[in-house]
């Protein structure tokens, strides 16, 4: 027994000495503290279990073979001893006895098995022989610990057993490891390091060590695998439904959340007064007049010119502040006259501060249904409505509108009723408050709008919360463990070795589709910009062509395909990579899937086309909105990110339902949904994209007569749950699968990551988006409740930030050989974008105190290019390549141009977003602090020297940016060509 004891001590010391002492690189790969390692005691302490194992027992209690024991107890010994670090080691542990005998586990890339038999490619009848040829050369005797072991072993090595009988049974494997070490320790020949046999115990100690307390059987083997209702259930399993529960139970407590938001936002939704009557009983405006109003400012796709409460466009004015300036100007004018006959400026300090003070008294009264104005705001209306006409029906090209830009100037006397309205309630006190309906937003110190103290008290608080967000989910994600993309060099197959399937050739026709998109969208891109420091043309040459650019492609026109563009581009990407993926875990397509993926890129083309014709055909007025409703279902429903007719977004909704039930299908196919478990990747896949066709529904829940506050709610639904919701889902879910495929993750490890991370997005990214509702009108309660969800969606992103950085440890641990080098890079650059985007610029703009400020302004503007474009853009991008470097044979690749897009748009994004907009977004800030906001959004701020050189600094970004695009739409389509004759590859469909 001591003698067996002896040889299981030589066992650990052989490799424990490996990793202290000669294996440097594992050391540092794995972050070793060698100083800590103490391998006398862990030798010794190992003994000593041994010595107690071996003490004569009922055969029930313990595993017959002495020499199985010792290999139990190194189980024991190893959890024990690194309790705190136990992953660490035990990964070290199994890289150093790869090393010690010169093997390499060749982890498949591009189609990963379940099988230990096909990963390794053995021959499973002939390793049972030499399992056994080995046992009986070692003196081992075929008894109870190894006849009854052996069979389930090599069952499960071919993977006909679940992960917990390759557990109970792999003891008889590892004996046979540790015979070879016993051997070769005492002089022995042992086994050729190549041979199947050590290739198999390897493959069992990758499941034991590297998944150690995963799995709900003890060390002993004595314990009951069953959980209370008979079900076989691993520990990970356990943890993995654990989290999967409470991520359910967390998006039904979310909804029901912001279900009773929605209730309360209706409720206390700013009213439109039935007619707003002047002193002598004369109506000057009815809720009728305000809602046609609206549906003028969604029609000619004002949202995307300028913006309303803050939300839309910064070429032109915020309709709300300069609504509210120009009627604070007029009332002052009003009053100064009736006092003095002369304009308020020429009042001396007296009795301007009279005059200023009584305007303020009548802009903060009270107002509900039956509202009256004053003779002043009576006057001041009339003056508004009048100024409209001039500047949107008979044109005022400074601020890029062209003339009748409104077709009559009915419809430009309907806008300023709107807008009016929007001013009224950003001024008028909500009833039982000290506050306007929008929480005194904009800055307006002439009318009396200052940031409410709730904004001062709910920034402290936001700072408080980051730290305390950021160390519980530090806690929550070093309890639960996750593994990280391993980082040594991995032997992957050449892409041209993975079968490729019909429907994955289909799928790979998505990219230069994406590609052609991308660049459309980067050229009006930089025809927008110029725009902004030469707003009746460009450079000159369309003039000298004859062509009245402004009119043909107005600013609103242009904003909408390029925003709209942006969103397509993006979608299209990962709906080709979400069609694509589940084949690298399927032999062959389900019927007619090929065709099914050919059939909705047709349908996406033509809802694309469509909704862009009538988007323009809106905006050129072609649909009256004072008439009909062809305008909602045809045109321009106005609204910035959702700007598509309603007949074209249930068009795009029925394709998201129609894309998800087709990677559910792919997904079905392949090992995707193996398990019954719904943490499955292919389940988390498919919900990722259903959620994208869920959220999206939400934009059919407003009408053209929905209160402007109630469609934002609605709106911000869909944009913000998109982008800092399923969005980010979807992205780790990509991530993870494309991972697993390259084998750089294990798939169980992959789906802990998913569930722990969109736990974490979800737990705040889905009320965060509550911060939007500040300054809309919507009630009160979102300024806390915004604050709080808002401040821990930057905690999430750090993780994925982190995770991001072990990718790129992993990238740079392999070869030159490895072929999916750009594909990684792109993943990387996307995760960085999104912590400087989404992290750092939305953390910081989302301080109730500085995001009343900075709301509409160039710092926004930062924020969205930054999170969008280098957050999921680049991955669309990423996974576009990825795509391609499958598809493509391996003569026919050339990655050239896809490296010079990757750092033409990045050095191009963060020129534009460095230089230019965070510059401008600062000034606008300096402008807004010391004068209000409607001064830094008039075109007197743009016309400033600093800031037309400024915008004329972002100019060689857009440029980069543009020849980025174009290299990735050219390169994109040349490789698609490159694989039309390749069939050498192709599975059965």
């Amino acid at each position: 027994m001591r003698e067996t004891a002896a040889k299981g001590t030589a066992v650990v010391g052989s490799i424990a000495e490996r990793v202290h002492a000669g294996s440097k690189h594992v050391q540092d790969r794995y972050d070793l503290d060698t100083e800590g390692f103490d391998v006398a005691e862990l030798r010794d302490w190992t003994a000593g279990r041994l010595l107690d194992r071996c003490e004569p027992t009922p055969t029930d209690e313990r595993p017959d073979d002495p020499l199985l024991r010792t290999l139990r107890s190194l189980e024991d010994g190893l959890a024990d001893y690194a309790a705190d670090e136990d992953r660490v080691l035990r990964n070290a542990l199994l890289e150093a006895t790869l090393e010690e005998y010169g093997l390499t586990a060749d982890r498949r890339t591009a189609r990963p098995r379940g099988s230990a038999i096909d990963r390794y490619g053995l021959d499973a009848d002939r390793l049972s022989e030499q399992v056994r040829e080995t046992l009986q050369n070692g003196g081992h005797p075929m008894g109870r610990g190894h006849d009854q072991g052996l069979e389930p072993a090599i069952d499960a090595a071919r993977g006909e057993g679940n992960a917990e009988s390759l557990l109970a049974s792999a003891g008889p494997l590892l004996t046979v490891l540790a015979t070879i070490v016993a051997r070769r320790d005492a002089g022995g020949a042992g086994f050729d390091s190549g041979s199947d046999a050590v290739r198999t115990a390897l493959t069992a100690i990758e499941w034991i060590l590297g998944r150690y307390g995963e799995h709900s059987s003890d060390a002993d083997g004595s314990g009951d695998p069953e959980d209370g209702d008979g079900s076989e259930r691993s520990a990970s399993g356990e943890s993995r439904w654990t989290i999967t529960r409470a991520l359910q139970a967390l998006f039904v407590a979310n909804l029901v959340a912001m279900g009773l938001g929605a209730i309360a936002s209706y409720r206390n939704a700013p009213p439109i007064p039935e007619a707003v009557s002047g002193p002598g009983g004369e109506v000057i405006v009815t809720d009728e007049a305000v809602r046609a109003g609206k549906k003028v400012f969604q029609s000619a796709g004002l949202m995307d010119h300028g913006s309303i409460l803050g939300n839309g466009g910064y070429f032109g004015v915020d309709l709300t502040a300069d609504a509210l300036a120009l009627k604070t100007d007029a009332m002052r004018d009003f009053y100064a006259r009736e006092r003095a006959a002369k304009p308020f400026d020429a009042l001396d300090d007296d009795g301007q501060a009279a005059v200023a003070a009584q305007v303020q008294r009548e802009l903060d009264a009270t107002s509900g249904p039956d509202a009256e104005y004053s003779a002043a705001e009576s006057h001041a209306h009339r003056q508004v409505c009048e100024e409209y006409v001039e500047r949107y029906h008979e044109g005022d090209l400074d601020r890029g509108i062209p003339t009748e830009f409104l077709d009559s100037a009915e419809q430009a006397r309907r806008l300023a009723d709107f807008a009016l309205w929007t001013a009224w309630i950003s001024h008028a006190n909500r009833p039982g408050s000290k506050h306007s309906y929008t929480n005194d937003w904009p800055y307006a110190p002439a009318s009396g709008n200052r940031p409410p103290t709730q904004s001062v008290v709910w920034s402290a608080i936001s700072v408080i919360l980051l730290v305390a967000g950021g160390g519980a989910g530090v806690w929550a994600y070093r309890v639960l463990d996750l593994a990280e993309p391993i980082t040594g060099a991995i032997d992957v197959p050449a892409p041209d070795e993975v079968s490729v399937t019909p429907a994955q050739r289909a799928a790979a026709r998505y990219v230069p589709v994406a590609g052609g998109l991308f660049a459309l969208q980067t050229i009006i891109g930089g025809l927008l910009a110029h725009y902004h420091v030469e707003r009746t043309g460009f450079y000159g040459i369309f003039e000298a062509l004859g062509i009245d650019i402004v009119s043909l492609v107005p600013f609103a026109a242009g904003r909408t395909w390029h925003v709209n563009l942006a969103v397509l581009w993006i979608s299209t990407l990962w709906l080709g990579g979400g069609l694509f993926l589940p084949g690298l875990f399927a032999d062959r397509d389900p019927p007619f899937q090929s065709a099914g993926v050919t059939g909705l890129l047709g349908a996406l083309v033509i809802a694309i086309v469509g909704a862009f014709v009538g988007v323009w055909l809106g905006i050129q007025g072609r649909f009256d909105p004072l008439s009909g409703e062809k305008w909602w279902w045809f045109g321009n429903e106005g609204l910035e990110y959702l700007e598509a007719g309603r007949l074209w977004k249930l068009m795009l909704l029925a394709g998201f339902a129609g894309w998800t039930g087709l990677v559910a299908r792919g997904a079905k196919a392949g090992s995707l949904f193996e398990g019954e478990s719904r943490s499955e990747l292919g389940h988390l896949l498919v919900y990722a994209g259903g959620s994208i066709a869920l959220l999206f529904a939400a934009s059919m829940l407003y009408r053209p007569e929905t209160n402007v506050a109630i469609t934002e709610f609605w709106r911000w639904w869909v944009v913000h749950m998109w982008v800092e919701g399923v969005f980010e889902f979807f992205m780790i879910a990509v991530v993870s699968i494309a991972l697993v495929a390259m084998g750089l993750l294990e798939q169980s490890e992959a789906e802990r990551a998913i569930l722990f991370e969109v736990f974490a997005i979800m737990g705040a990214g889905i009320v965060g988006v509550s911060h939007h509702y500040w300054w809309v009108g919507l009630p009160d309660l979102w300024v806390p409740v915004g604050t709080t969800f808002s401040t821990l969606e930057f905690v999430p992103v750090i993780f994925v930030l982190y995770r991001a950085l072990g990718e790129y440890r992993s990238l740079a641990a392999q070869d030159e050989e490895f072929p999916y080098t750009l594909p990684f890079l792109f993943i990387v650059g996307a995760t960085i974008w999104n912590f400087v985007g989404a992290g750092v610029l939305g953390f910081f703009l989302n301080l109730p105190l500085l995001n009343y400020y900075e709301h509409g302004t160039y710092l926004t503007l930062a924020h969205s290019h930054a999170a969008t474009f280098g957050a999921f853009g680049l991955l669309a991008l990423g996974l576009g390549v990825y795509i391609l470097r499958v598809v493509t044979p391996e003569a026919a690749w050339d990655p050239t141009w896809f490296h010079r897009s990757f750092w033409l748009s990045n050095v191009g994004l963060a020129t534009m977003v460095v230089g230019s907009l965070l510059p401008v977004g600062f000034l606008q800030l300096e402008a807004i602090y010391e004068e209000g906001f409607a001064a830094a959004r008039d075109l007197e701020f743009y016309e400033r020297p600093l800031v037309q050189k400024l915008s004329w600094a972002r100019l060689p970004g857009d440029g980069l940016v543009i020849a980025g695009a174009l290299a990735y739409a050219g390169t994109a389509t040349a490789h698609l060509r490159r694989t039309g004759n390749d069939e050498s590859r192709a599975s059965s469909a």
